[in-house]
């Protein structure tokens, strides 16, 4: 079995916010992305987390299986806060994380089901495996800005997109 601190060595998460939070379109983040990604991937990072919810989460992770399919020698965890997150979205949301989940070569349900806490220990679960966290950020209070306060208390770089 690795070691989960080699391992962690290699690993990168992501925070970001919904689509409707951001002051930036899907193909602006994406490129953004996708170049934080190359890079993480050129500084020797093998494998990529993300959240799985709506927007910069699930942009990232279909970069990342679409550059694995292309044969980058990189992975990716989709670590989704509990089954069945998503079922209040829209058809097209439901669908784009489906194949990513399908996509995914690790899925990890961080929490039995909803409660108050699991989307704040499901990004906590990211950050505690990762050697570096990418954010999209718009300065706002929530969850990323408290994911990249998390990172920044556990001493796990954060490479901002603004």
């Amino acid at each position: 079995m690795p070691d989960q601190n080699e391992l962690r060595k290699r690993r990168v998460c992501f925070t970001g916010h919904r689509p409707e939070k951001l002051q930036m379109s899907e193909a602006e983040v994406c490129s953004a992305l996708e170049r934080e990604i190359r890079a993480a991937v050129a500084d020797g990072f093998q494998t990529f987390i993300s959240g799985m919810a709506r927007g910069v989460d699930i942009w990232a992770a279909e970069i990342v299986l679409r550059l694995r399919d292309a044969g980058a020698p990189i992975h990716l965890i989709a670590a989704s806060a509990y089954q069945g997150f998503e079922n209040s979205w829209s058809p097209e949301w439901r669908s784009r994380y489906a194949a990513a989940m399908a996509g995914a070569d690790i899925v990890k349900y961080v929490s039995p089901g909803y409660d108050r806490g699991c989307f704040q220990r499901r990004n906590e679960w990211m950050v505690d495996r990762s050697a570096r966290v990418i954010a999209v950020f718009n300065g706002e209070k929530g969850g990323t800005k408290n994911t990249i306060d998390y990172a920044d208390r556990h001493g796990v770089p954060v490479v901002f997109i603004s």
